[in-house]
């Protein structure tokens, strides 16, 4: 296999919300909701940096088409880390997503390897990690 993850798709318990939290309060850019026309076939993609896609797809429509029962989420599963520039940029995002509906779950600060960052939460409990790390940049898009 190829290491070329292209799609990270969330489940969330409402479409709608996600959307709005994502699309309106992160700013991240979206054509809606695709999909409507089939059962179990609505979602929203979102284009992030590389080619990289952000799926969100209700939990429910996300068991069905994988045959899995639906459980609750664990949000210590996995994080997502959005890396930034500088601690300003780290700062910056953990206000914007806190004033999108965002859970402040710790405020930025600090590493132990000389970075500086944060975690928040999403309407559906999927952990983000706003962080700076002076060795690992983000590339220009």
């Amino acid at each position: 296999m190829k290491p070329r993850i292209s799609v990270l798709t969330l489940a969330v318990a409402d479409l709608e919300r996600s959307l709005a939290f994502y699309r309106d309060g992160l700013g991240l850019p979206t054509d809606g909701i695709v999909g409507r026309e089939f059962q179990h076939g609505a979602v929203a993609f979102f284009d992030l940096a590389a080619g990289m896609r952000l799926a969100l797809w209700a939990q429910a429509d996300l068991a069905h088409d994988t045959g899995l029962p639906r459980t609750p989420l664990a949000p210590t599963a996995f994080t997502l880390g959005h890396n930034v520039g500088g601690r300003d940029e780290v700062d910056a995002v953990m206000r914007q997503a806190q004033e999108a509906g965002a859970r402040i779950l710790k405020p930025a600060g600090d590493t132990f390897y000389g970075g500086y960052a944060g975690y928040f939460q999403d309407p559906d409990g999927h952990v983000w990690e706003v962080v700076w790390n002076p060795t690992m940049l983000p590339t220009e898009d």
